[in-house]
């Protein structure tokens, strides 16, 4: 087995060797610079050296260059504890993945307080000045490795999630007008819910539904969609129907001017496209894209936005066939001068795939984080890292960490 991480394209990973010592034995990697000459292919000798002292090992792998150890399967162990201890400065250190700790697991509604409390913090708080979060597809979970250091020591935002914070704040605060805010995919509980907020904020200026979305909009304004698409809503949401229901009903009877609903669709016949006219439904076929007409009626509020927010693919765009809507506002979102902010799982992957992620202003790497976050939902990192703040702005001030 070897360690190679995406990101780290000039390092080369040494084998794994199996080491033992008087606490049983550990998994370990060193992770070394590819072209730096001097550093022996096989760890061996680097890695016993770990056995006779962690201090010792500390130094040596800062000699040699030597920038990433991984250890594997406890990483509380008092040898790998101990390494942490005697860590060399400009030194990084991978410890086992910990999503399967029972404390993980069993305290994801635990209090801040209670949190900190658990053996992940507990042990490894001591050993650390400063512990950074860039977890932010994670921001909206609560568990003590997100959460639980905030009472026990500095907490900062790393720069992804920093710039997840800073982007996402223009899209439900202030962002430039006429704002646009295009909502769809499948999850419509967590769509109408960032339209409910943006109107309620008062910040939105028009509000085109796509996709699933689009199809429960119309379903709400009283046109029928055919008794499949209906049931197709139905179980995508589960036990989250009615409510969900029963907010598309109240949006559209409370605040139908500020959605723009599809005026045609298209539809999958035996394996082909066919195009649909809103008003000729309903229709005993899937509905798997949004016609031309609608992106017609979508394409001037693109072009004359000051903000623009993409959550959720306009069309089952996986299917060749149906893929064109979901293209096109993309190709909409790059042609704007707007500030455009994509969000969402399936959206940011396209954005990504087609490589256009220089061409938007933020791609959000958030699903869950970046929906709840658009809906003024609770975000417990973001508020771990608020309260942090607060409790340790003194030390962050000595270590030169700003605000």
């Amino acid at each position: 087995m070897e360690i190679i991480l995406p990101f780290l394209a000039k390092l080369t990973a040494c084998s794994i060797k199996k080491l033992k010592g008087k606490e049983a034995y550990s998994w370990c990697t060193a992770i070394k610079p590819g072209m730096v000459p001097g550093i022996p292919t096989d760890p061996t000798p680097i890695l016993n050296a770990c056995l006779v002292s962690p201090k010792s090992a500390s130094i040596v792998l800062k000699s040699l260059k030597i920038i990433f150890f991984v250890l594997k399967p406890s990483i509380f162990r008092l040898f790998v504890l101990s390494l942490i201890r005697f860590f060399c400065s400009g030194l990084l250190l991978f410890l086992d993945n910990i999503r399967m700790h029972e404390d993980e697991n069993s305290m994801k509604k635990a209090s801040p307080e209670k949190t900190a409390t658990s053996e992940i913090v507990q042990k490894l708080a001591p050993l650390i000045d400063v512990y950074v979060t860039d977890a932010f597809a994670a921001a909206h979970r609560n568990s003590p490795s997100l959460t639980g250091f905030s009472e026990v020591v500095p907490c900062i935002a790393g720069r992804l999630m920093a710039k997840e914070i800073d982007n996402l704040q223009i899209a439900v605060n202030d962002p430039p007008r006429p704002y646009i805010a295009i909502l769809g995919g499948t999850k419509c509980d967590d769509s109408l819910r960032v339209a409910k907020n943006l109107i309620d904020k008062e910040i939105i200026d028009s509000i085109p539904v796509v996709g699933v979305v689009g199809n429960m909009m119309l379903w709400a304004s009283g046109v029928d969609i055919g008794e499949g698409n209906k049931s197709f809503i139905r179980n995508t949401l589960g036990d989250a129907f009615e409510e969900t229901w029963e907010m598309a009903v109240y949006l559209h009877d409370n605040h139908s001017e500020y959605f723009l609903l599809p005026a045609d669709v298209a539809v999958e016949l035996n394996g082909d496209r066919v195009a649909m006219m809103v008003d000729d439904l309903p229709t005993g076929n899937p509905i798997y894209d949004i016609g031309i007409q609608t992106l017609q009626e979508i394409s001037p509020l693109l072009i004359n936005a000051g903000c623009i927010l993409w959550n959720g693919p306009a069309s089952y765009f996986e299917l060749p066939g149906f893929a064109f809507g979901t293209i096109e506002i993309l190709n909409m979102c790059i042609e704007s001068s707007a500030v455009t902010i994509v969000g969402g799982g399936h959206t940011s992957s396209l954005v990504s795939n087609r490589g256009a992620v220089d061409q938007v202003t933020h791609n959000s790497t958030g699903g869950g984080a970046c929906l709840t976050m658009l809906s003024g939902g609770f975000m417990p990192v973001i508020d771990s890292l608020n309260r942090s703040n607060t409790k340790f702005r003194p030390i962050l001030d000595a270590l030169g960490i700003k605000k």
